[in-house]
């Protein structure tokens, strides 16, 4: 197992967290995608954050026609959502918990979240950019 499976920090510092692969579908119906981000939630930590790569060649490669421009938008939607504030539109008076789940409620467009899985962080914040290392980029 290589260090970047390895959560760091003793057993009664770290919180649980859920996170969620957001996939990129370009054409529905062949069922192909590409990883573009993840959502992560940590309740204990009052923490959402969702980071994103787009891999614009690999999208290509899979619909040469591909809505890169759309696609992009979407990404940086789900990431304002996280953000809160103002960047969440309709969804800033929400609390991170309800954004969370919001997010990866399953939908059948071009930017789809993968099935919720769990794990133990020190770092919330940090544990999103490793995800983003580890499954996306």
């Amino acid at each position: 197992m290589s260090d970047r499976h390895i959560i760091r920090g003793g057993t009664r510092d770290r919180q649980v967290y859920e996170y969620a692969i957001l996939r990129v579908v370009p054409r529905v119906e062949r069922g192909e995608c590409i990883n573009a981000g993840v959502l992560v939630y940590c309740r204990a930590e009052s923490y959402v954050g969702a980071r994103t790569h787009l891999d614009e060649a690999r999208l290509l490669a899979l619909d040469p026609r591909a809505d890169v421009t759309g696609i992009h938008a979407a990404l940086r939607a789900v990431e304002g959502v996280c953000a809160g504030g103002t960047a969440a539109g309709q969804a800033s008076g929400d609390d991170p918990g309800r954004r969370f789940r919001w997010l990866v409620a399953p939908r059948s467009t071009i930017v789809q979240p993968g099935p919720v899985h769990t794990g133990l962080t020190t770092d919330p914040a940090a544990e999103t950019e490793r995800l983003l290392d580890l499954l996306v980029r």
